[in-house]
């Protein structure tokens, strides 16, 4: 009998605004926290706040006022777990994503330097629709919680 995760995904709509990235990550936390170890739960979490946070701050929304996001959850060829977060907004007319210098006393632009930290990868895809950043991280799947109802707010980082 295989323990792999079969791949699942879901994807949610939210507002441009800061209550936009709170409700992504309480919903990433809530699909996630029984399939995942709360290691990775926590890496992940702290990735979406990041790219979520960035969206609003930096770039344009989607029609409609929202960013798109979407995570994946599956098995990867090594037999870690897996999971891909996609946030999708509107873009920035005059730049895109990078990872900038910061000096020890600056009070931003940390954001990129923890998604690469914590991620094993991360990219910027346009399309005719908008700018979508994605992470993708993964940790071995033996570490996984057992099945069962759990409460995905003890992991949540406070707002």
């Amino acid at each position: 009998m295989s323990t792999a995760v079969a791949e699942r995904s879901w994807c949610v709509v939210v507002p441009h605004h800061a209550r936009g990235a709170r409700l992504a990550r309480h919903r990433l936390a809530t699909e996630l926290a029984t399939v995942v170890a709360a290691p990775l739960l926590a890496d992940v979490i702290a990735v979406l706040a990041e790219l979520v946070g960035n969206a609003i701050r930096h770039a344009e929304p989607l029609p409609g006022g929202v960013v798109r996001v979407a995570w994946k959850l599956r098995t990867d060829p090594d037999g870690r777990d897996a999971v891909t977060v996609r946030v999708t907004d509107g873009g920035a007319p005059d730049r895109q994503p990078v990872v900038r210098p910061v000096g020890a006393e600056a009070v931003d632009g940390r954001g990129l330097r923890i998604v690469v930290a914590l991620s094993d990868g991360w990219g910027i895809e346009r399309d005719g629709l908008g700018q979508s950043v994605w992470a993708e991280l993964s940790c071995p799947n033996t570490a996984r919680p057992p099945s069962g109802p759990a409460d995905p707010r003890a992991s949540l980082p406070s707002s």
